[in-house]
């Protein structure tokens, strides 16, 4: 039996808001039109914010993520604000930079192992139904868009296709759980799966503050900790914060139009449980106890 903590809803910053959801929850709603029409209007917005960061990054030698989520938001608040950063120990440097690069990759629908790694996702998410092709409408019972979800992952990157592979291979029934909203009284228009997952990615690195040659953030200076126990360490968290957003979307009575705030809520959380003294490794966080396997 595992234990259920308790997510407390709190405010903080996030970048997502730039994107105008409640802009748009408004005029989708004074133009009586389906609620789904303007998730999707906000997700091609903010894919497109994010796929404009990462043109801007420059790489080469000594080069890490200059102006990658941070600058593009231009906020920060609470427990992100600067603090002084102390020197990395050498782990800590390899470990950030290796995490870095992988940042760095975008998805690619042409190379085998991008292809490899998305017939992966969808054979552990539905495994006794068999994919039609990588172009098919069955992606969207995943939660995409539509029925070519490279185009969701090119915003993303292909890191977002590799958390979303390691929640699935690691916590498979908190995986199962959450894709298919098997617990708490859910509403009628749900959030899409899938795409939550490309958000969830982006609020992390943005949380973390990893488009910095070295995290700035309080968040992320005490990410870099766990790094050092666990080299997994940020595909352990993105499980963590995707079991703390479906908790708070239960708590909040959320819906559709209602997940930004959802969003800044459980990063708010995510942060204060990150600032815990004793917290050496993702499996000291209190929101570990959502996860099961």
């Amino acid at each position: 039996m595992r234990k259920r903590g308790r997510c407390m809803p709190l405010c903080t910053s996030f970048a997502i808001e730039e994107v105008g959801v409640d802009e748009d929850e408004g005029y989708w709603r004074e133009k009586g039109a389906n609620p789904e029409l303007a998730w999707k209007r906000n997700v091609s917005q903010l894919l497109a914010q994010w796929s404009q960061c990462v043109t801007n990054v420059v790489i080469g030698p000594g080069s890490l993520l200059g102006v990658f989520l941070y600058r593009c938001s231009g906020k920060r608040q609470g427990n992100g604000e600067k603090v002084v950063v102390s020197n990395l120990s050498p782990l800590q440097e390899e470990r950030l930079r290796k995490l870095q690069l992988r940042l760095q990759v975008p998805f690619d629908g042409s190379r085998l192992d991008h292809q490899e790694a998305l017939k992966g996702l969808w054979k552990a998410a539905f495994p006794d139904i068999e994919l039609r092709g990588l172009k098919s409408e069955q992606w969207k019972d995943m939660g995409w868009q539509g029925s070519d979800p490279s185009t969701d992952f090119r915003g993303g990157g292909f890191v977002s296709l590799e958390n979303l592979l390691f929640f699935a291979q690691k916590f498979p029934k908190s995986f199962h759980r959450l894709l298919f909203k098997q617990e708490g009284k859910r509403a009628t228009w749900e959030y899409p799966f899938a795409v939550a997952g490309i958000n969830v990615s982006f609020m992390l690195i943005q949380m973390l503050d990893l488009c910095s040659e070295k995290p700035r953030s309080s968040s992320g200076i005490n990410f870099l900790k766990m790094l050092a126990e666990d080299e997994m360490a940020f595909d352990l968290l993105y499980c963590v914060a995707f079991e703390m957003i479906d908790a708070q979307w239960l708590a909040m009575h959320a819906s559709y139009m209602e997940f930004n705030e959802v969003l800044k809520a459980a990063q708010a959380q995510l942060e204060r449980e990150l600032s815990l003294e004793d917290i050496n490794q993702i499996q000291d966080l209190p929101a570990y106890n959502l996860l099961y396997q």
